[in-house]
């Protein structure tokens, strides 16, 4: 009898343990960022915020490195209901082509301005372009701006990249930009590139300080020019259909996180870019200022290119370079 009893106590504790246990939800974020990368403490900062608050309803749990898969793959296990947060940047532009004026090289002059462009078009034109797709973006943090590193030789305007193997992220329009300017670019996901710079296979690629210190490129790279050629935003990105099944009390948590990030990323992304320009150089790889003014120059065929060959893309260029006036 004390057995039966022993056994009825813990069916009733399951029983009532179950309806709490339930309610418990983990949320993952995947990204690609290596340790130390500002994707590493952008995601854990939204991880922290949106853990703060939500108690036992949920917890956000980050994977870095790529360990939930490529930017591309994180794309699809979205859809899936595998992973719950991504936090894509240049791939966005295959997701939706409107994401492509963000390639446009210089149309971005500071975190200033594209917070100015953010609250000119993300509600208007990038939120609904990604809905259709089955996406929604809860906040829009950073990359960064973008440098170019190589075993070839310094470059200081676009005819030094004539011949040069370029990894770029996945997006026409990088690879574009950089066949204009005379290189060979080939897209890649982040998690091969030290191996192809190592190896030979890539002379170079292209990146903020942040993601060329966290990934170690400076320890197979010999030239670092200072570009600055695009900026790109990054983005906190979620299923629409997965995200809204969750609890209203929940989202209304993960909506407040992913726009409160933003300004840790901002001044994060902003000390980093002094920091690890200083590690870059006492780390032995050569640095050049590029010739912008040069650069500039040769990218207008791409802007006409975006302008005739995407829906309202001439308009959107007006809209972001206007905002940029005076930045």
């Amino acid at each position: 009898m004390k057995i039966l009893g022993l056994v009825s106590a813990l069916a009733v504790t399951t029983l009532l343990a179950g309806p709490a246990a339930a309610q418990q939800l983990t949320l993952k974020f995947g990204h690609v960022g290596e340790p130390g990368s500002l994707f590493e403490a952008s995601a854990n900062e939204f991880a922290r915020c949106a853990n703060a608050s939500l108690g036992d309803k949920a917890e956000v749990q980050v994977f870095g490195s790529s360990q939930l898969g490529s930017d591309t793959e994180l794309l699809q296990k979205l859809k899936l209901g595998q992973v719950d947060f991504a936090l894509p940047s240049s791939v966005m532009s295959s997701v939706a082509e409107i994401f492509g004026v963000f390639e446009m090289p210089y149309i971005i002059k500071s975190r200033e301005h594209m917070k100015r462009v953010e609250a000119a078009v993300l509600d208007s034109k990038l939120q609904p372009a990604v809905q259709e797709k089955g996406y929604r973006i809860i906040g829009i943090w950073e990359n960064g701006f973008r440098h170019i590193t190589n075993n070839v030789r310094p470059i200081n305007e676009p005819a030094d990249l004539k011949g040069v193997k370029l990894r770029t992220p996945k997006g026409e329009w990088r690879v574009k930009m950089f066949q204009l300017y005379g290189a060979n670019p080939s897209p890649m996901a982040f998690s091969e590139v030290f191996t192809a710079l190592q190896t030979g296979v890539m002379d170079g690629q292209e990146n903020p300080y942040t993601q060329i210190w966290s990934a170690k490129f400076q320890e197979v790279q010999k030239y670092l020019s200072i570009t600055g050629h695009v900026y790109t935003p990054a983005y906190a990105l979620v299923s629409d259909k997965h995200y809204g099944n969750l609890p209203q009390d929940v989202r209304s948590v993960l909506d407040r996180c992913g726009k409160e990030t933003q300004a840790f990323v901002h001044e994060t992304a902003a000390n980093m870019e002094t920091d690890l320009l200083d590690k870059l150089k006492a780390g032995g790889i050569q640095v050049n200022e590029a010739n912008k003014d040069a650069f500039i120059s040769a990218s207008q065929p791409v802007y006409d290119d975006f302008a005739t060959s995407v829906d309202g893309g001439q308009e959107l260029i007006d809209t972001l370079l206007k905002l940029g006036e005076g930045a």
